[in-house]
């Protein structure tokens, strides 16, 4: 379980500084990504190439980012992490959202290992 906390903690941490080549660094090739708000799937990526071009214009939307770990949960081939998210808007949203505006934000993420490689990631807001 060590070694999995050791991994999601460097992507969060990659994540944090805008290093998407950091955040890939333990991630399969297949990777699966789902961001799920109210329920609902608004969001998949399938395999690194699009994981990475979404990533590199996911950095564009933040002047600043910040994932906190707030625990972490491990069943078999899972991690589960409660996340504290504090984000600065970079650029004004269609939602009406403004450049300098702030996010805060409670959630989780589960990230999916098959051995030391990170499979698939789901956000939930």
């Amino acid at each position: 379980m060590e070694d999995k906390e050791t991994i999601v903690k460097n992507y969060v941490n990659a994540y944090n500084n805008f290093d998407v080549n950091g955040m890939m660094a333990d991630m399969d090739q297949s990777i699966v990504f789902e961001n799920v708000a109210d329920g609902k799937v608004n969001m998949a990526l399938n395999g690194l190439d699009e994981f990475k071009a979404q990533a590199g214009q996911w950095k564009n939307l933040f002047s600043s980012r910040q994932q906190t770990i707030k625990g972490f949960t491990h069943t078999n081939e899972q991690t589960e992490i409660e996340i504290a998210y504090h984000a600065i808007l970079a650029i004004d949203l269609p939602n009406g959202m403004k450049k300098g505006d702030e996010l805060n934000l409670r959630g989780r993420s589960i990230f999916k290992f098959s051995g030391d490689k990170i499979v698939g990631i789901t956000d939930i807001s």
